[in-house]
């Protein structure tokens, strides 16, 4: 190994690398109800969540899956770089999955939305469904339906849904491979 290490360093590093990057995204399904799959030909992986969530996640995202009430089933994300592409089922009220960001609350049942966590904003996008979109610290919330989006910095200002242009749209998708 260490002659290896001495000719080809370029390579033993790009292979610590990747078992690191693979016991992380393992790490990040123990104990949530959820099962890893990479997608052939790409760095992309998909967690497939009990209870029907699916979460597709973007190339170098940060995130953690939480159990809040100990079911054995993810019901949050936290996220804190890049995005994730998420596809819940209906479900009972009050069990919907949400994801927090440093900058948002992003909470849903039945639908299908992004979450992109830049530096100091956060943008929720919704493709199908309806999404509320809070401020951590916030009571009140902005409803986004199919087609809208919501970027959400720092401040304390009331949040705006905007409909967002099929370009828009195109350019987060296929960061997804959607």
């Amino acid at each position: 190994m260490i002659l290896i290490a001495h000719k080809f360093p370029t390579v033993v590093i790009a292979f610590t690398v990747l078992i690191i990057s693979v016991l992380a995204a393992s790490a990040q399904s123990s104990g949530t109800g959820c099962s890893l799959k990479h997608i052939a030909g790409t760095s992309r992986q998909i967690l497939r969540c009990q209870k029907g969530l699916t979460i597709t996640v973007e190339t170098g995202a940060r995130f953690t899956l939480v159990d809040r009430d100990k079911d054995g089933n993810a019901d949050q994300a936290r996220v804190r770089r890049k995005a994730l592409l998420l596809e819940a089922p209906k479900g009972k009220p009050g069990t919907g999955f949400q994801v927090v960001t440093p900058q948002a609350i992003a909470a849903v049942r039945g639908t299908v939305w992004a979450v992109d966590v830049q530096k100091n904003r956060t943008t929720v996008f919704v493709v199908r469904g309806r999404v509320a979109v809070r401020r951590p610290a916030a009571k009140s919330s902005v409803f986004l339906g199919p087609g809208e989006g919501v970027e959400v910095d720092a401040g304390v200002g009331s949040l705006t849904a905007k409909r967002w242009p099929a370009a828009r749209v195109a350019a987060l998708l296929a960061r997804f491979g959607r």
